[in-house]
Order: C-alpha cells, then structure tokens, then sequence
C-alpha cells in the first residue's frame, strides 16, 4: 500500500468538504442519518464485537500475540490504512455519532475525526535511544505492553476510538474497548470498520475489540482482567477513581474546567474570535474547551462586544436569571459547582435559548454571560454553550482564581496577553497538560496549532497527552566495552 502522503490527506478532506456542501451547520440530511444507522442493529456480533469481556480480551490476546511477531513495517502499513479510512468515514461516523449521543455539532464532530486520524503518532514516535561513551553502547527501545483495556466517553465517541487505537496499535498492542452505553451502535460501528481495515492491510483479525452491549459491569470486569496489562479511561471522576483502584497501571484521562484570562495588554478582537470558537466547539463537550473567562475590569467591556461581534449572544440580566432555572438542576453554594441539567449538555446555544424565549439561529454558537466571581457557572464544568465571563482588578488576581476555578485538575487553561511574564506565571501557576497563550484551546489539540493530537489527557495519573510511548515499556539492552565507533 502506498504510504500517506500529506497531497493524500487533502486530497480525502477535500472530498469530505464536498460531501459537506449544502450541509447546514449542527444538522445533517435525515434520510442519509437513518439509512446509515440502520446498517447496524444493537447487539450484532462479529468483526471485533463480541458477548462478553472474556471473549473479547481473550480474541485481542490473540491477535496481539501473532501482531507482536511482526515488524515495524507491518505497524506503519496498518496505521497508514487506519489514517486513510478513517479520513473517509469522518463525515459518516460525524452523522452516526451525532444522531445517536445528540451532542455536539456534527460539523465539528467532523473535524475532531479528521484531526485525531491526521496529528495522532504512529509508530514513528518509537525511535531508539541510543547512547555511546568510553563503556560500550546503550539502546533503549519502546517494547509493547500487551493488552491495553481502554474505557471510552459518549462526548466523543469516534474521536476517541480513532485516536487510542492507532497510539495503542502504534505501540504494539491490542485493544479492548468498553465504550459509552449511550454511543455503543456508533462506537461498535466504528470498531467494525476498523477491524476490517486491519484485516485488508494484511493485520489479524481482532486486533480491537468491544464488547456488544457495554455496562458498568463489563467496565469493572475489563478493569479487574487479569490479561489486560494497562488501562487507558478517558471519562468522569467516578470511572475515573475505579481505575485508579483497579490494582494495576491505569492512564486516567478525567473532568476539567479549563479557564482563560484575558488581561489588558491582549488583542481584544482577536481574543474575543478565540474565546468564542473555542468555547463553542462541538457545543462545548470536550473537556480541553474553554469553560470561563477571567477578564481585568478595564477591557472587559471591549472583550464582550467582541465575543458579540464573533457570533456570541450577551445574555441579559433577567435571562441570566431565566436560563439558571433551565441549565442547572440545582445551584450550587458561592464559589462551588452547581449541579447541570443533563437534557442541555452539548445541545446548541439556539435550543438552550428557546427554554427562555429568546429565538436565535444556528449560527449563533455561544451564550455568553457577565457574572460574578462567585458565581456557579464559572466553578462548573458545564459542558454546553453558555458561557461565563467574570471581572477583576488585576492580571494576578485573574491568574489566582483561574488556579482556583481549575480545582487542581491540571488539565487546560490558557491566556490572552502580550505580556511574557504573564503569560509565563499563569503557565507555571496552573501546572497544567495543556496550556494556549493567544488562541481557541482547541490549538492545544493540535487543531489549529503545532504538535501532536490526543482525546485522552491523562492529567490525573500524570500521563499528559497520550501518545504510543504511553503503552509501551522502555527496554534497554548494553553492550560493555564495544559498538563505539568514533
């Protein structure tokens, strides 16, 4: 198979693009949505989709024991096959995804799939180390782990599958999937493809794998697998905390509520377009999005009408009071989360505003609200387009209650200045996997910005981004005395 060429991926989105035209944003044609569901049925086994968790780890231990005789050739053409179908079905599994979870924009879940098949590491991320002196020779290489168990979220179902398959097979591996009960017809879809790109690229059979129907309970078996060597959960606090009991090495990639300071010296208009297209990406689902504004008082006006200018909605006083009833079950005490009306997480900002008679269109991608530092929005993950922007005196009191706001997660946050050293004491203030300075948090995924892509940010075991060295053990191999050669 010809390998990947960077022509080749243009080449497949360009198409994609076409197949887009005439599409409206956060829709898609109904009769192409449910021709293409129907083309599974719940529970169907068959092309990596098994009954059980036992049959489905014993089939990838398999699998993974004939792919971890073959060689690094075989890892590139299986992986450049993944990237090449992948990029064709964007659009496709964007529709399934979007239909079955109701989450998100499907435009942008489209961009998600295109972004992790095109920026996630292949092989190539496996290069030995090596290192000479007067005493020989050392080499260090990247050896597979085994079985990697990986648990999955609905927010971004395909996005992920995509993302942790090809670093897990990277890496030598084989994975076995419990997804999101809520995306299991669009995940299992998604695996199924898979598989048989694998087959035809001349891998065996059952290199990925998912159970057919996923619980908690077929969650906490894959955990407590005794053939599953490592664990990669990409999910809520709950999942989370299980695998990190699982009495095993676990990759937990967990919650965030990733907060943005705008200081005086930023380019306002610039950071306003930023805030906005990252805040409303995929309707606010992904936990690197930008979850709350800290703004010093004397721009905080200008950065609000430049928000309204990007395509935001400026909520009024008594909406804000209207749409607090409608987005939160319960609101929580000052300066702590608030609990959210699961029925709104990920639906459009036009929907959200319908519920308090507000009639926008779609292309209205954020409601944006002045609060107070106190308030619930900005201490909640809150997973929907609706957007709290806050006030304070100075860039080190921003900086001290986005540290605060972050609840030590460690994930995301970023910046608008043009002040080094602020930007510099924020980076190190948050201590985080992922931190932006002057652009949507999406750039940190590698949309829009340099390095590599991941949907797993591992913040709470201390993993960062995950990459195929994540599931790989280091080995090393000495050579006393030689193999010098300058």
């Amino acid at each position: 198979m010809k390998e990947l060429t960077q022509a080749d991926i243009e080449d497949i989105i360009s198409r994609v693009q076409v197949r887009l035209s005439g599409v409206p944003e956060g829709a898609a044609p109904a009769s192409t949505l449910v021709a293409q569901t129907e083309l599974q049925t719940d529970g169907e086994l068959g092309d990596g989709i098994f009954a059980t968790i036992d049959e489905a780890v014993a089939a990838a231990r398999v699998a993974q024991s004939s792919y971890a005789t073959e060689g690094l050739k075989t890892r590139h053409r299986i992986v450049d096959a993944i990237r090449r179908a992948m990029l064709d079905e964007a659009d496709n599994l964007a529709r399934l995804a979007h239909t079955e979870t109701g989450l998100g924009r499907y435009e942008d879940k489209i961009k998600k799939n295109i972004l992790v098949a095109t920026k996630t590491p292949g092989p190539e991320d496996l290069e030995p180390v090596a290192v000479t002196g007067d005493d020989g020779m050392a080499v260090t290489e990247w050896a597979p782990v085994g079985l990697v168990g990986a648990i999955t979220p609905t927010t971004n179902p395909t996005s992920t599958i995509i993302n942790n398959s090809i670093s897990i097979l990277s890496a030598g591996n084989a994975a076995v999937f419990n997804v999101h009960p809520n995306a299991k017809r669009t995940s299992a879809e998604n695996i199924r493809i898979l598989n048989r790109v694998i087959t035809q690229a001349g891998g065996p059979p059952n290199l990925i794998t998912a159970v057919a129907t996923p619980t908690l309970d077929s969650a906490k078996a894959l955990m407590v697998h005794p053939d599953v060597r490592v664990l990669l959960v990409t999910g809520g606090p709950g999942v989370v905390k299980e695998a990190l009991q699982a009495g095993k090495r676990a990759v937990t990639a967990g919650p965030g509520n990733p907060p943005v300071v705008v200081d005086e010296t930023a380019d306002i208009e610039k950071a306003g377009q930023a805030i906005v297209a990252g805040a409303s990406f995929d309707n606010n689902v992904i936990c690197t999005d930008e979850k709350e504004a800290i703004v010093i008082d004397a721009v905080a006006d200008r950065l609000l009408k430049a928000m309204a200018d990007s395509g935001a909605y400026l909520l009024k006083q008594h909406e804000l009071a209207r749409l607090e009833r409608v987005i939160f079950r319960e609101m929580g005490p000052p300066n702590k989360p608030g609990s959210i009306n699961p029925a709104f997480i990920g639906k459009n900002a036009s929907v959200i505003l319908k519920e308090i008679g507000v009639a926008v269109d779609d292309s209205v991608r954020l409601v944006v609200a002045d609060v107070p530092n106190d308030h619930n929005l900005v201490w909640t993950e809150q997973m929907m387009p609706v957007f709290p922007v806050t006030r304070v005196r100075d860039v080190s009191t921003a900086i001290d209650l986005a540290v605060r706001a972050e609840h030590g997660f460690r994930h995301t946050a970023g910046i608008h200045s043009t002040n080094v050293d602020a930007i510099t004491r924020m980076a190190r203030a948050m201590n985080c996997s992922i931190f932006v300075a002057n652009g949507p948090f999406f750039s940190g995924l590698g949309q829009g910005g340099e390095g590599y892509s991941s949907f797993s940010i591992a913040s709470p075991s201390g993993d960062g981004l995950t990459r195929p060295r994540t599931f790989s053990r280091p080995r090393r191999v000495s050579v006393v005395g030689a193999l010098r050669i300058v």
